[in-house]
Order: structure tokens, then C-alpha cells, then sequence
């Protein structure tokens, strides 16, 4: 049995509207556009932009079989983008049945700043 951990003081978890316009390319092409990503903030680390998969490109993605799992989020599964390279390997993940404390991230992906060309928010 995978642990389970529960946001709390000591490695707190909030997921919040972005209210802003979300804008990610890879290889000159736009990926995805939206006005509603949520900003998952957990703990120290630097906040991730979930954005909704119906408004991503998805004819871009090639899902594989990477898969990762978080106590606090659950079992992440991954896609790549063809057309950046090597660099854009797993360059998405997605949390297809989140845990109920970060329920707000089902049907979002987010994508690791270092495999895509850019994440402009505003």
C-alpha cells in the first residue's frame, strides 16, 4: 500500500484560481491557452500551473508510460510533446483521480518549466 499523506501545517497545500491568462509553447507553437488554470502552491516549492486538458492542443501530446506517485496528490501519469525533441520527454503530467484535498487538479495537466519553451502568465 502506496502512503498517504494529508495536507497540514507543516507541508501546507492550496489550489487557487490563477486569474490570469496561461499561455504555454513548445517549438513555436502554442500548447495550451487559458484563462482557467488553478495555481497549486505545496509547501516551499515553486507554484505550478494546472490547466485545464480541453484547453491543450492535444493532437501535440503522446501520452507514455511514465508514471510517478505523490502521497499528497496521488498517482501521476505523463505525456510528451513530439515536436519539442528530447527536451519535451515527459514534459506533462496529469493527476487523473487526485486525492479529495487537491481535487481541483482532475482534468488539468501541468507542465515542467525546463521541457517547454515557455509558461507566460498574464
Amino acid at each position: 500500500m502506496k502512503p498517504r499523506l494529508e495536507p497540514g501545517p507543516a507541508h501546507p497545500i492550496t489550489v487557487t484560481p490563477t486569474g490570469e491568462r496561461v499561455v504555454v509553447t513548445v517549438a513555436g507553437k502554442v500548447v495550451a491557452d487559458t484563462r482557467d488554470a488553478v495555481t497549486l502552491q505545496e509547501a516551499s516549492y515553486p507554484p505550478v500551473q494546472y490547466i485545464p486538458l480541453a484547453d491543450v492542443d492535444q493532437t501535440l501530446l503522446e501520452a507514455t508510460t511514465t508514471q510517478s506517485y505523490c502521497p499528497y496528490k496521488g498517482d501521476a501519469s505523463y505525456y510528451s510533446i513530439p515536436i519539442g525533441g528530447e527536451k519535451a520527454t515527459d514534459a506533462i503530467w496529469e493527476y487523473r483521480e487526485p486525492y479529495p484535498p487537491v481535487a481541483a487538479i482532475k482534468g488539468h495537466v501541468a507542465f515542467y518549466p525546463n521541457r517547454v519553451d515557455s509558461i507566460e502568465i498574464g
